[in-house]
């Protein structure tokens, strides 16, 4: 039996590091997740059950002045979606979410996610990564019609190869889209970078800032920043932030510091609401 990785406690929201920055009002963090006992998982998870409940995320939001939020259903989870909908109805207005759904989801049950505040489908195409590019256009384009409907977008949860096999195809889609992790390319590759930040420009694609220590890997979080610096300088009304909390499976990472990367990447006050305010205020809360 192959074990999965054990999750570390989260870290205590009094020893996070402060903004660096004045949080705009209306700041919202657009990629958490939280974890409760008794909702079901899947069956054979890619990691052991994390510490991070809504009230230890809560308490970080209040700490780093975070006032809005975006729940996104984990792959701890998969397709069901019952801890996320009671997020929602706790929260209210404030938070809306991402959820995952199989393919035979009825419209009767999207339409009630809709009325809880959700707004956008997540793509898990690291579980399907070793689909051919043809099966994973087909499918994008089955979800993009139970998406678009609804002014609901798509995001891509998907490794960088993916990312760059899937480019050509992206780059002639017109439907709203999100691409996690900064495109999760996890190997230098400048052509890579060149063609997302084209593909950031044409009008639909939106990229996520989140999860830098995903792309990282085991280099500093700084390896990340001639990236993130470039994207900001190229369409910063096309970005998002995301704390991307837990912080799998490492969950004493500290989400100030993760937060004061725009600080770097951003300098520009107008750029920093454009991300955290501006950006999440058009694709979620219309």
């Amino acid at each position: 039996m192959t074990d999965i990785p054990q999750c570390t406690p989260m870290r205590a929201a009094d020893t996070l590091t402060p903004p660096a920055f004045t949080m705009p009002p209306g700041a919202c963090d657009t990629h958490f997740h939280a974890f409760e006992p008794g909702y079901p998982h899947v069956p054979k998870p890619l990691y052991t059950f994390p510490d991070g409940t809504l009230d230890a995320y809560l308490r970080m939001t209040e700490v780093l002045g975070i006032e809005r939020m975006i729940l996104v259903q984990p792959s701890f989870y998969g397709t069901d979606n019952s801890l996320l909908a009671d997020v929602l109805k706790r929260l209210g207005p404030r938070c809306k979410g991402v959820v995952q759904i199989d393919e035979n989801t009825s419209d009767a049950e999207l339409a009630e996610f809709h009325n809880l505040g959700v707004r956008a489908i997540r793509l898990d195409l690291v579980a399907r990564a070793d689909w051919p590019a043809a099966e994973l256009v087909a499918y994008i384009q089955r979800m993009a019609a139970r998406a678009t409907p609804r002014g609901w977008h798509l995001q891509f949860y998907a490794p960088g190869t993916v990312v760059r096999d899937l480019l050509p195809f992206l780059a002639d889609y017109h439907g709203t889209f999100v691409i996690d992790h900064m495109g999760l390319l996890t190997e230098p590759d400048p052509d890579f970078d060149r063609r997302l930040l084209a593909l950031l420009g044409q009008g639909s694609c939106w990229i996520k800032l989140s999860g830098p220590y995903r792309v990282a890997q085991d280099k500093p979080l700084s390896h990340v920043a001639p990236l993130g610096r470039a994207l900001v300088a190229a369409r910063p009304d096309r970005l998002l932030w995301g704390s991307d909390w837990p912080h799998l499976p490492d969950g004493q990472r500290d989400t100030g510091e993760i937060l004061n990367l725009l600080a770097d990447w951003a300098p520009d006050e107008a750029d920093r609401r454009s991300i955290l305010v501006d950006g999440p205020d058009r694709l979620f809360f219309r």
